[in-house]
């Protein structure tokens, strides 16, 4: 069998390692694949390199770069990281650069890693939430749906893949419990009694990879998954069991969140207050059910706990 390429830009970030690592460990599935990042001397991506990826370095800052991302590329995966930058016009420049490069490569299959954007719930003019830099409620989300016309205009078969809420971010964004006076654990977070849609990010990798295989099954479709949806209680439940000690959840309100102070407070509040007020619309739009199908690896929370409660800071 003649093997078909596939880039995968961001190969040494979460989503993009999932996927990189997925095409790696089946090496019987027709695939091999294009590590693409802006720095191939990181112990990361030599890594890559000596698992049998080919890593290429380009930036999507730089769109003469991608050209040799995308060449003779069957399929590519497309993604962009606010939180690098925290720049939501720079990321749309980025994606827009990447829609460019699969067009002009003609690349086959193209998946674009996205979130919804905010601002055809909440118009500017709609004060339930803050507008955040000029023209944003939520940066880190409309920037990215601001950019999916784009990719659905290139003319290629494209999946518009809608991502979840990282189970992560309890280790790198500090949202994890927090120790109380009383010794036992508290996790705040500002979303009420609604459920979140969550996933482990190297799973959304691992679920583009499903896409990528099944052909053009997915191809002009939009794609959302998740690991499960679970309540702060039910997540504070599960934290208790895999640390062996109480975990009890506090609804933080979000005003309240978004003005704790942190770089991206404000955006991570109007983040939660969506997933609250647009429960049903966010949910409804991301299916447990085709994750599995898609990578029948997907882990659960308490899955994923089980592997990654000790890397969880405790505050």
């Amino acid at each position: 069998m003649r093997e078909r390429t596939i880039t995968v830009i961001g190969a040494t970030g979460a989503q993009g390692g999932g996927l990189v690592h997925a095409v790696l460990a089946d090496p019987a599935g027709g695939w091999k694949v294009r590590a693409i990042t802006r720095h191939p001397e990181s112990d990361k991506a030599k890594a890559l390199a000596a698992a049998g990826a080919e890593v290429v370095a380009a930036d999507a800052d730089d769109p003469p770069t991608l050209k040799a991302a995308f060449a003779g590329a069957a399929a590519a995966y497309c993604v962009t990281n606010f939180w690098e930058h925290m720049d939501p016009e720079r990321e749309l420049r980025q994606a827009l650069a990447l829609a460019a490069g699969v067009q002009a490569a003609g690349v086959g299959h193209v998946v674009w890693s996205t979130l919804e954007d905010t601002r055809k719930w909440v118009p500017l003019t709609d004060d339930r939430l803050p507008t955040l830099m000029g023209r944003y409620k939520v940066p880190h989300f409309d920037a990215k749906g601001e950019a999916d016309a784009a990719f659905r205009q290139t003319g290629r078969s494209t999946t518009i893949l809608l991502t979840s809420f990282y189970w992560d971010n309890l280790i790198h964004f500090g949202m994890g419990p927090r120790r109380q006076e009383d010794g036992t654990l508290l996790l705040a977070l500002p979303m009420g009694r609604a459920r979140l849609a969550g996933m482990a990010a190297e799973d959304i990798g691992k679920c583009a990879y499903g896409i990528v295989k099944a052909g053009t099954e997915y191809a002009g479709y939009t794609v959302g998954v998740a690991g499960e949806l679970l309540t702060g209680e039910q997540m504070a439940a599960a934290l208790g069991r895999a640390l062996n000690q109480q975990v009890t959840y506090a609804a933080v309100p979000h005003d309240v969140y978004r003005g704790l102070g942190f770089p991206g407070a404000d955006d991570l509040g109007n983040m939660f207050q969506i997933y609250v007020e647009f429960e049903a619309e966010f949910t409804r739009s991301r299916d447990v059910a085709l994750a599995r199908r898609l990578n029948p690896e997907l882990q659960t929370f308490d899955a994923w706990l089980a592997r990654n409660k000790d890397r969880i800071p405790i505050g």
